[in-house]
């Protein structure tokens, strides 16, 4: 059987194309250069080839970011490596008052094609400072975009979004979701198939192999797709519930349009989300849903969220506090009653 590629080595293949195709690219980030490529080796091999655009910085979350931003407003396309994604709280001011709105302060608007990378999430037993999922803190901005890695999108496709909306987008990853293998053909397992939905901002739509209405549709990021599915299987051996599962490779702005008439299959919709709940996507989200939808549920879209607290360090400390897919199994399942 051939080994399927990990989602690193898709992200690494897809910045070495960007490197290869696109003259104005640039990589920068803490200790990107060979022969560490960065703290998750997704940026292995580049400077290598690149040495002239492939830049490891000081340890300075804003002077990256302002430069990569600096770039992007002179016609370049940089990608920005946050070493973790709790370091891009240090680079919000440049995100928020100085890339973001360079796109539309000028009187016109001014195409300013640039990523920041994020790697997020728990499940690594990193600790409180380096397992956020701090999505929320970004959404909202006038002129900058939210993306996350999924198992089930190609990451050069992605990347060509990014730049193409020519404006500042950010893009977390799930440091658990890097070692996973990246699904192509269609199929997850004996239980589950999926498909790509739509075509300005594709959504992989997962479905049981037999297709009939779900009792649920589930909504998530794709980092959590993983623990989503996991779920969907307990629920639907142990429950008898049918579960669909939808990830967006654009998490803000999203765009419910192509999606609704899979959405209104379903007598429950539920969002997770890997974050504490507050101001969150999942509460955008669903609110939304929730809009256009409340008269054909037949119960209130359900959230679930991690709960509000630090991650520890420890690991069965950091799995009460991080989702998990026994939570999801046992909210759905409970709300079901």
């Amino acid at each position: 059987m051939t080994r399927r590629e990990r989602v690193a080595e898709n992200l690494n293949r897809a910045l070495h194309t960007l490197l290869d195709t696109d003259p104005a690219a640039y990589v920068l980030g803490e200790d990107i250069a060979d022969p560490y490529g960065g703290a998750f080796k997704v940026t292995r091999g580049l400077s290598e080839r690149h040495p002239e655009r492939v830049i490891s910085t000081p340890l300075s979350e804003s002077g990256i970011t302002g430069v990569g931003a600096g770039l992007a407003l002179a016609g370049n396309r940089p990608v920005v490596e946050m070493m973790f994604a709790d370091f891009a709280s240090l680079a919000f001011d440049q995100l928020l008052n100085f890339a973001s709105k360079s796109v539309s302060m000028y009187g016109r608007r001014i195409p300013l094609s640039m990523v920041v990378r994020c790697p997020t999430g728990g499940n690594r037993g990193y600790g409180p400072t380096h397992s956020q999922s701090i999505q929320k803190h970004f959404i909202g901005i006038p002129d900058l975009s939210l993306y996350e890695t999924t198992p089930f999108h190609d990451n050069e496709d992605v990347f060509a979004a990014m730049l193409g909306r020519e404006q500042p987008c950010v893009l977390f990853e799930d440091k658990v979701l890097y070692t996973r293998p990246l699904f192509t053909d269609g199929v997850v397992d004996d239980l589950f198939h999926y498909e790509m939905v739509g075509d300005d901002n594709p959504t992989a739509h997962l479905r049981p192999v037999d297709d009939a209405d779900p009792d649920w549709i589930v909504v998530a990021p794709g980092g959590l797709a993983e623990r989503v599915i996991e779920a969907m299987r307990s629920l639907l051996l142990e429950e008898e519930l049918s579960c669909e599962l939808l990830v967006p490779s654009r998490l803000y702005p999203f765009d419910l349009s192509e999606l609704l008439p899979t959405l209104t299959r379903a007598r429950g919709i539920c969002v997770v989300e890997d974050g504490a709940a507050g101001g969150t996507w999942g509460e955008v989200l669903a609110q939304q849903l929730h809009t256009r939808l409340w008269g054909r549920l037949d119960r209130p879209v359900l959230l679930l969220s991690a709960e509000p607290s630090i991650i520890p360090t420890a690991a069965h400390l950091e799995r009460e506090v991080v989702l998990q897919s026994a939570t999801i199994h046992r909210a759905i399942a409970e709300a079901t009653k």
